[in-house]
């Protein structure tokens, strides 16, 4: 299926969206490389779906998430992730975002990725994005900028940022309560004095239910939340403190551990 371009929403443009599948538009004449545009809501999420076509998926603004193959990928404007053909997927945004994706023609892409990679979206790439949503381009301009799109699909090595709740009633009610406030810092002890459990209970359901100990789930939890904060523009110093950190090094440091680069780099425009 390909989409045609639209920033009304994704009830009109072809899209799977809450309320189920919207017949497609047709693309441009001539066109491999198709843009979809739909404007999201904070807490909107597409449901899982797939296409039969390749996607590149990218928010132009706010952040973007994206779950396919069990793992969860936060993505700011500067990244955008490559879901093969056939994959399925859902993708939603924490806060307002304009989610532009790319769908390319499998006969026509020799992008052989057969897993969902992480792809940079340098200056170039994104102005390429906004060049190709123009519907009235004609079949040699559209074809001479899809050319370009597809060498500047360069993977990037950062890490996804995962932290699955745990399915323990008593470990899922402290879950709960950290991802509604990261900042808090009470200790398994602390949590099972509430819920109504030890602490060493808490601390074996989290490794059981999760796969990682209680400390390394709280992390990446409070990099979640980070995320949406830092593409909006948020100092480090900022959002360290609103996510639990004492020390804006001590949550660079964690950041990099986590991801695989710092904040700085992950969030470069």
């Amino acid at each position: 299926m390909l989409y045609r371009r639209t920033d009304s929403g994704a009830q009109q443009d072809g899209h799977e969206g809450p309320a189920g599948r919207v017949a497609p538009a047709g693309p441009p004449a001539g066109a491999a490389v198709v843009v979809g545009s739909f404007a999201m809501d904070g807490g909107q999420w597409f449901e899982r779906h797939r296409h039969e076509h390749h996607q590149l998926a990218w928010a132009g603004r706010g952040v973007l998430a994206v779950r396919a193959v069990g793992s969860t990928w936060v993505l700011p404007p500067s990244m955008a992730l490559w879901i093969p053909a056939g994959t399925r997927h859902a993708t939603g945004a924490a806060g307002p975002a304009l989610f532009r994706s790319l769908y390319f023609l499998p006969g026509r892409c020799p992008v052989g990725w057969s897993a969902p990679t992480v792809v940079g979206v340098s200056p170039l790439l994104r102005e390429l994005i906004c060049y190709l949503a123009d519907d009235t381009l004609t079949a040699a301009a559209r074809e001479r900028a899809e050319a370009v799109v597809l060498d500047q699909l360069r993977p990037v090595s950062v890490a996804t940022v995962q932290a699955p709740m745990p399915r323990d009633p008593r470990a899922r009610r402290v879950a709960e309560a950290l991802r509604a406030d990261p900042a808090d810092g009470r200790t398994l002890a602390e949590w099972g004095a509430r819920v109504g459990a030890s602490g060493r209970t808490l601390a074996r359901a989290f490794v059981a239910d999760t796969g990682m100990p209680y400390g390394q789930w709280r992390t990446r939890v409070r990099l979640q939340a980070a995320m949406p904060l830092l593409a909006g523009g948020a100092t480090v110093a900022a959002v360290a403190a609103r996510v639990g950190y004492a020390s804006p090094s001590a949550f660079v440091a964690a950041f990099r551990r986590a991801v695989g680069v710092p904040p700085g780099v992950y969030f470069a425009p």
